[in-house]
């Protein structure tokens, strides 16, 4: 079995779960005898590329004088109006770039064949970006034989959408993330919403990450539950690492978060908790590490709580370097707003480091023995740090039974129940 997968990042080069979820799964289908054909707008050549074949779509000549393409793209153009996207900008640098953006304006029409270039980043040409990897799709359909598409997330849809209608063949959709999550249920993007709507009506069959994320595509994008099927992600090699942990940069007890610095993940509450237990002891100290547009905000949340000189940033860290920090981690804490999963948690367990999640996350149905608390509640977040870090056998109780509920949760057979899904997909 062949399948045509589109993604928008990957290993070592990415932002979040999303790469590191494409690579597990991949890797995971590969020990299930599927050949993937994995796209994404541009590779770096550093990608494992060892189970897929990886192609980039970063200046690959596009044809789009076909009649065929033509009346593809027109049907979906009504989805594109004259605005911006850039995920996680806050309300105010978005407007000053939008005003920007619409001062210098021009359109262009490409009438024989024309080559895209894409940074594969989540910058300010990302709309733009989005759709003409969705042109680029129509080319690599033209010339990829397979037996089903694969998309990840919203990014990628359009380029799904536009692979089914040319190949005829079935598509899957992979939703790892809603504009609902990313919002928090306020202020979602209508744009965004209209190319997850789409994306989702025209998929044969739809995974979501955790069955909290089933229910939102369910009730939220109006699809038919028979059509949602569950499957979480996972971690492979679930053992304690057991190697010599590195030199500790603090003599204080470690706190870290690990993830972008957005509304969604609630970086916010993590200040306010820390300000809570460092009130009453001052032997802590909390790493945040990660980027994005409540960054300035938080630092100056930090400063107003007179707690900077415990509380640090560490930007955003790549592969080997959170592994260093969860290494030296006493505690680590996802208080995200809402997370359709969150692999974070099980990576820190992974290297034995007691969890903390909110309950608004999918793998809270995987891990239900980790502490958990509502994301908005910081006294109750903070007594959880303050006894989780302090209590050996606590911890040692939570990285244990944690640990028992993650042993079959591994990317090779997470990886063969989507193959059911496309095996269920190609015989009907």
């Amino acid at each position: 079995m062949k399948v045509l997968m589109f993604g928008w990042e990957f290993p070592p080069n990415i932002s979040g779960g999303l790469g590191t979820a494409c690579y597990g799964l991949t890797k995971g289908l590969a020990e299930n005898d599927v050949d993937i054909i994995f796209v994404m707008p541009k590779a770096y050549g550093d990608e494992d590329a060892s189970n897929f074949r990886l192609v980039s779509a970063d200046g690959m000549p596009v044809h789009t004088h076909t009649a065929t393409y033509r009346t593809l793209f027109e049907k979906m153009m009504y989805w594109e109006v004259n605005s911006f996207i850039i995920p996680y900008l806050s309300p105010e640098e978005f407007l000053l770039y939008s005003e920007e953006q619409l001062a210098n304006t021009s359109k262009t029409v490409n009438t024989a064949s024309t080559r895209y270039h894409f940074t594969g980043k989540y910058g300010k040409d990302l709309l733009t970006e989005v759709w003409n990897y969705a042109r680029v799709a129509a080319e690599i359909v033209a010339n990829n034989t397979f037996d089903v598409i694969h998309v990840h997330d919203w990014l990628s849809f359009p380029a799904g959408i536009i692979a089914k209608e040319i190949s005829g063949k079935p598509l899957v959709a992979h939703l790892h993330a809603t504009e609902f999550d990313r919002s928090g249920g306020n202020k979602v993007n209508e744009q965004i919403y209209e190319i997850e709507r789409e994306g989702l009506h025209h998929a044969d069959k739809i995974i979501a990450v955790s069955e909290l994320t089933r229910q939102i595509v369910i009730n939220n994008y109006g699809m038919a539950p028979e059509k949602v099927f569950t499957i979480y992600n996972a971690v492979d090699d679930t053992s304690v690492n057991e190697a010599v942990k590195p030199e500790r940069i603090f003599k204080e007890k470690i706190i870290s978060y690990v993830g972008r610095i957005t509304y969604q993940k609630g970086p916010d509450y993590f200040v306010e908790a820390a300000g809570k237990v460092l009130k009453e002891d001052k032997n802590f100290r909390f790493i945040m590490a990660g980027s994005g547009d409540m960054l300035h905000q938080v630092v100056r949340r930090a400063a107003q709580l007179r707690i900077s000189s415990h509380f640090h940033f560490a930007g955003f860290l790549k592969g080997g370097e959170v592994g260093k920090l969860f290494a030296m981690s006493d505690a680590y804490v996802m208080p995200s707003v809402s997370e359709p999963f969150g692999i974070s948690p099980l990576e820190a367990l992974r290297a034995g480091v007691p969890v903390i999640i909110s309950k608004q996350s999918g793998v809270r149905e995987i891990l239900t023995r980790a502490i958990s608390v509502d994301f908005f509640d910081v006294d109750a977040m903070a007594d959880a740090i303050h006894a989780v870090a302090t209590y050996k056998s606590l911890a040692n109780m939570v990285v244990r039974d944690s640990r028992i509920e993650m042993q079959n949760l591994k990317w090779i057979s997470q990886a063969a129940k989507v193959k059911e899904l496309y095996q269920d997909l190609v015989k009907n």
